[in-house]
């Protein structure tokens, strides 16, 4: 029987093209057509259709008031039909982040033959991938439910990851302005286990990864190509005060003070101008601080580098929320995305995130506490510096695993980096891309390699991958990632 899917969309052409590149695999039938959300939602009601695919830009209601009704109605895979158009972009990744399965880009009358080719193969793939995971969830869901034994690959865990809360210390919601012993008030003590009870967890052959993060190097004191010293610093701060000093004193000040003192007496003494100097002395150390704050933000000794596709947006919404501002560690992401979305992506996910969150840009050198998101087409490389830092560079290599951005390609640009520690994240996607690439720094010796659980994932299927594989240290699902990269990187 085949599956059968409801296509809805303002345009009766659209509603047609669509339609009929849906119906070219037999194993999809369009059971109704919908010209509004409103009229959606109605013929879900009666028609329960296993997938919908939506228009955004709808009169009387639109995709995305459509998609929340779905999604809190009768939850069901919807792929979204987006514009190429600025608006259009937004909301589609805002459909992402409400649960929308994923998106094609919407044809135009103007689209070629081989253009419209291509978007029928995405929009068929998309749909064989929505209704496999369906199907995969809901025998996970069947067999909890009598409790029978799932079939799943086996994974071994270097940590007790899976156990970081007691039932009584399930974590309250952030709000901002918290401190991040607030964000870490989840538990931690139980999540510290003494150094020989975790070994004792840990399988031999996995003991390398398993080392406890106490025991790593310390982090050097400043970059080796940093000429200045603590006490260097100090001692230019004080020569510079004692400066400042010297000349709020000086001839042409102490003589309008002496002005002001002679001044008759009941005689109203005009109003003190600010001081230009003091306003100079006090614009310079605004700048000698955000000097060294910048300087700071430089001088990192983790790096974590994130790996997702569908499903990603909202995966990344939750991990990036749970961080603080003071995250001390750049991030580095690849999102499978075509060009321009990645860039309202990028800018959705730093008005949700304390973290700055930019797309990269070649050339970009990387700073604690900021999320750097490959852009759409570009293969992302971490690569030293001249200067000791780090910096993006951007490639138009070709694509790998039928990927630009790649996952593996970012993954790979890090083995050199022996220095840092780095914190290995594999979220929902489907394929495989990063889990190659994720063996490679496991067997390396990475700090942690972290895969989310398949109970969390939209698609299963780059997670799985390289648990398969047996390079995953922690297998975690979606809302306890973000926590733990709290806890680790220090």
């Amino acid at each position: 029987m085949p599956y059968r899917v409801m296509v809805v969309d303002d345009s009766a052409f659209m509603r047609k093209i669509v339609s009929d590149l849906i119906e070219q695999d037999p194993a999809f039938q369009v059971q109704g057509t919908a010209k509004n959300g409103r009229e959606a939602l109605d013929l879900i009601e009666s028609l329960s259709p296993d997938l919908v695919t939506m228009d955004v830009e709808m009169p009387e209601m639109n995709g995305l008031e459509a998609l929340k009704h779905i999604m809190e109605q009768h939850p069901l895979p919807v792929i979204m039909l987006s514009g190429i158009n600025e608006q259009g972009m937004r909301e589609t990744i805002m459909a992402l982040e409400l649960g929308a399965f994923d998106f094609i880009r919407k044809p135009s009358a103007s689209t070629s033959s081989h253009d419209i080719e291509q978007v029928g193969r995405e929009l068929r793939e998309q749909i064989r991938v929505a209704m496999l995971a369906k199907e995969r969830r809901a025998a996970r869901a069947a067999a909890l439910e009598t409790k029978a034994p799932e079939r799943l690959p086996p994974v071994e865990l270097s940590f007790s990851a899976l156990h970081l809360t007691s039932p009584s210390t399930a974590p309250a919601e952030r709000k901002p302005g918290k401190s991040r012993e607030s964000l870490l008030g989840r538990g931690i003590a139980a999540d510290q286990p003494k150094r020989n009870s975790e070994a004792k967890d840990v399988p031999a052959s996995r003991k390398p990864l398993a080392k406890p993060l106490t025991d790593a190097k310390p982090a050097p004191a400043a970059s080796a190509t940093r000429p200045e010293s603590r006490a260097a610093i100090v001692q230019s701060d004080a020569k510079v005060a004692k400066e400042d000093l010297h000349q709020a004193v000086s001839p042409k000040t102490r003589s309008k003070a002496e002005t002001l003192s002679t001044a008759k007496p009941g005689q109203r003494r005009p109003a003190e101008p600010p001081s230009r100097q003091a306003a100079e002395l006090e614009q310079a150390a605004r700048e000698r601080e955000r000097a060294k704050e910048a300087a700071a933000r430089t001088e990192f000794t983790d790096l974590v580098a994130i790996g997702t596709s569908t499903g990603g947006p909202k995966a990344l919404k939750a991990v990036l929320e749970k961080l603080p501002a003071n995250f001390p560690a750049p991030i580095v992401i690849v999102q499978h995305m075509p060009p321009n979305f990645t860039k309202s992506l990028a800018q959705r996910l730093n008005s949700l995130s304390e973290l700055t969150v930019v797309e990269a840009e070649e050339g970009m050198r990387l700073q604690a506490g900021t999320a750097y998101v490959a852009p759409g087409g570009y293969h992302l490389n971490v690569v030293p510096a001249s200067d000791g830092s780090y910096k993006v560079s951007l490639t138009g290599q070709e694509p790998r695993n039928g990927h630009r951005p790649s996952v593996d390609v970012m993954y790979d640009s890090l083995l050199p980096l022996q220095t840092l520690k780095r914190h290995i994240v594999l979220l929902t996607g489907m394929g495989s891309d990063g889990a190659r690439s994720m063996k490679r720094l496991y067997e390396a010796g990475v700090t942690s390699t972290i895969a989310e659980s398949e109970e969390s994932c939209v698609v299963y299927g780059m997670p799985r991958s390289a648990i398969e594989m047996g390079c995953v240290s922690q297998v975690l699902p979606l809302h306890e990632i973000g926590f733990r990269l709290a806890q680790v990187v220090k």
